[in-house]
């Protein structure tokens, strides 16, 4: 009956409210994000974006700093780490990941896919190396990095279909912005099982890509080197014996 839908509709209503909120700190600033900010960026009434992030910060979901900027909180960051898909994959990858970047000396990073964006699950840093977009926990474009295109690659079609059907933001003038140049891309990574990016999401980086296989030989993460400039070739051995190492793990 019409009266019994109203209150779900209005469940459903609030509770994306809340998830919009939580969402506008995937790629927000250290610093955090102001109220206001929350509001421009969900496109909500600053009286309800205001509401919602006091409510979450006395939930300790989101943290208010001194300033006045809301910052993601430890209750947020507990619930993500219990997610099934991230929990089992870092802790298996982590130690293989760690052998990584004691040989390369190097950012590497352990990512999954999400529609038409990765999802950075593990990050391990290097002092002085390149800069990097994006965090631990945040998400980059597929079509832009090298995590993306390798796992991409060996998407299903509908999967690529959904990426090209959105438009491919340039970051730098090697970024691959086309249809053509996209499926060229993932034509050779495929081809290869690896592959090599320079310059296609931060200027003077090269990242080189090879996708972790699961037990029935599909793609369920992928694992990159990101270096400042150079030969990348060079770290892709490195990089297919890690993804291949941390695949074994997995069926184990």
């Amino acid at each position: 009956m019409a009266g019994t839908d109203a209150p779900a509709d209005a469940d459903r209503t609030v509770f994306g409210r809340v998830l919009d909120v939580i969402g506008a700190f995937a790629d927000s600033p250290e610093g955090g994000l102001t109220a206001s900010a929350v509001a421009a960026a969900t496109g909500l009434p600053m009286s309800t974006a205001h509401r919602l992030c006091r409510t979450l910060a006395e939930e300790r979901v989101l943290e208010r700093a001194p300033d006045g900027r809301y910052r993601v909180g430890i209750r947020l960051w507990e619930l993500g780490l219990l997610a099934p898909r991230s929990q089992g994959l870092r802790q298996r990858a982590l130690p293989f990941l760690e052998d990584l970047h004691e040989v390369t000396r190097q950012h590497v990073q352990l990512l999954v896919l999400d529609g038409p964006e990765v999802v950075v699950v593990e990050r391990l840093s290097t002092r002085d190396a390149v800069v990097l977009a994006g965090r631990p926990g945040g998400r980059l474009p597929v079509h832009a990095t090298s995590g993306g295109v390798v796992l991409l690659a060996l998407a299903d079609e509908a999967t690529v279909a959904a990426v090209l059907a959105r438009p491919m933001e340039r970051f730098t003038p090697a970024t691959i912005t086309s249809e053509p140049m996209l499926r060229a891309t993932l034509s050779l990574a495929r081809r290869q099982g690896w592959i090599v990016l320079q310059d296609h999401l931060t200027p003077g980086s090269v990242s080189v890509a090879a996708p972790i296989l699961g037990p029935r030989r599909q793609a369920v993460a992928a694992v990159s080197v990101i270096v400042d400039g150079g030969d990348g070739d060079r770290l892709v051995p490195a990089v297919l014996t890690t993804a291949k190492a941390i695949g074994r793990a997995l069926a184990t």
